[in-house]
């Protein structure tokens, strides 16, 4: 994901990914569990997470081009979270899984800590098209350092509906 003298993080367009619908079927992802403090990952774990996972997709060939980059982030409790890396194939010695079903997605610009403002919006914008959440994933398109870089900390919202 780093080259030499450039950050990691290629520079995000939400036009694609804001008031979308995606439709997807067995979209295949790896999926790693990291601790967190009240819905707070720890950073640090983070980071050496994402870099094991994209390592093994890349050591694998089953890492996507850079601009179809999709990392998902679910919170199943305020203790654990749940991260998945979208990959082309099947990746040894990591823990695959297969995503299916609608979701909608809508996109934010600001700190992480307004995530639980961005949920109410989405309930809002959800409501207006009459339909409900089952689930969300949140993908942070930026590291902090890209999107000090870019002026812009984009957060991507997908309801499973």
């Amino acid at each position: 994901m780093k080259k030499q003298n450039q950050e990691c993080c290629p520079k995000f367009d939400p036009k694609p990914w804001d008031e979308k619908t995606h439709k997807w079927k067995n979209k295949l992802f790896i999926m790693d569990t990291i601790p967190q403090l009240f819905h707070m990952p720890l950073p640090w774990m983070i980071g050496r997470m994402i870099h094991k996972q994209w390592k093994k997709a890349q050591d694998a060939g089953a890492a996507p081009d850079i601009k179809d980059f999709l990392w998902l982030a679910y919170d199943p409790s305020p203790w654990k979270s749940e991260h998945y890396i979208y990959v082309t194939k099947e990746v040894p010695n990591a823990n695959n899984v297969r995503i299916s079903g609608t979701f909608i997605s809508k996109v934010f610009d600001g700190p992480f800590n307004k995530v639980p403002e961005w949920l109410k919006d989405m309930e809002k914008y959800l409501a207006k098209k009459k339909k409900k959440a089952k689930k969300y994933y949140f993908y942070f398109t930026t590291c902090p350092k890209c999107a000090k870089k870019y002026g812009h900390n984009y957060v991507v919202a997908f309801a499973q509906v």
